[in-house]
């Protein structure tokens, strides 16, 4: 009697699938199968040119980056009131767009990191080797470096009057609200990636097109605009230090600490919780 109950479950269960959302579709195992985690190192890329043509790519993508969004934050400094200029809002766009145009050019070479707090966070979820991660953190420093130091060859004087465009906690604010902040808005990126990117999803929802660089432009737009009056917005290490580098003065380096410290815990937090929490990865039973 008891196997025959079972049974009459098992049909109802097969019979009344659970509803899916409206446009999505049905998970099944032919859809996708989890990769394997990326191996801490991986020697034999070493010896690839695709490796070396990635670290470029993240190099001349945070470059531009930092030419287009510094010299946009110079026009807003230059200006004799924010109406007769791009505005924060502007800033933001510029900040959001790049990332946008430049996630959409370097995805299929390198991923389009051009953030050592994204590459931190998909290292920590194993989704690239730690000798990749090292070289791409490295290439997104030197690029940052080279792109506000080309601003500041346009206008040495405005550079170094106006701040340079570096990450500072301004007035008003604590170095706790700056980290806070730096934190906050780390995890909406990185999570952003996260779920922009998520190849399970993708299988899932094959039927619906999904432009990965879209939500992650839209979303360092909307920190920017919340966080531009509390540190000038970093959530991007190699941004700052390119910054600061350039301008060198000691406002530039009293609270740059918070600048690394704060995106890496937030892309830490955005890891643990993608993977361990929305995607239950640990919990998964092995085939």
């Amino acid at each position: 009697m008891a196997e025959n109950k079972e049974e009459d479950v098992k049909l109802g269960a097969n019979k009344f699938r659970e509803t899916q959302p409206l446009g999505t579709a049905a998970q099944t195992d032919k859809d996708y199968k989890e990769p394997p985690p990326a191996p801490l190192f991986e020697p034999g890329e070493l010896s690839s040119w695709s490796f070396y043509r990635a670290g470029i790519a993240e190099f001349m993508a945070t470059f531009l980056f930092l030419y287009i969004t510094i010299l946009t934050v110079m026009g807003l400094k230059r200006s004799d009131s924010l109406c007769s200029s791009v505005g924060i809002q502007g800033v933001a766009w510029a900040f959001g767009g790049m990332i946008f145009a430049l996630v959409y050019c370097t995805a299929g070479i390198s991923g389009g990191h051009i953030n050592p707090a994204v590459t931190f966070g998909l290292f920590l979820a194993r989704k690239l080797s730690l000798t990749r991660a090292i070289f791409y953190i490295v290439m997104q420093c030197l690029g940052a470096i080279c792109g506000a130091g080309v601003v500041k060859g346009f206008m040495v004087g405005p550079y170094q009057r106006l701040g340079g465009g570096a990450n500072v906690v301004n007035h008003g604010y604590t170095k706790g609200d700056g980290l806070g902040a730096e934190i906050i808005g780390t995890f909406v990126l990185v999570y952003t990636v996260f779920s922009a990117t998520d190849a399970k999803r993708n299988a899932r929802d094959s039927h619906v097109p999904i432009l990965a660089p879209l939500p992650i432009g839209f979303a360092v737009f909307l920190v920017h605009l919340a966080t531009i009056p509390i540190t000038g917005t970093g959530i991007n290490p190699a941004r700052s230090l390119g910054a600061a580098i350039i301008y060198n003065t000691d406002q530039a380096w009293d609270d740059h600490w918070i600048f690394w410290v704060g995106p890496f815990i937030g892309a830490a937090l955005a890891a643990v919780y993608h993977q361990i929490i929305i995607r239950a990865i640990p919990f998964h039973k092995s085939s």
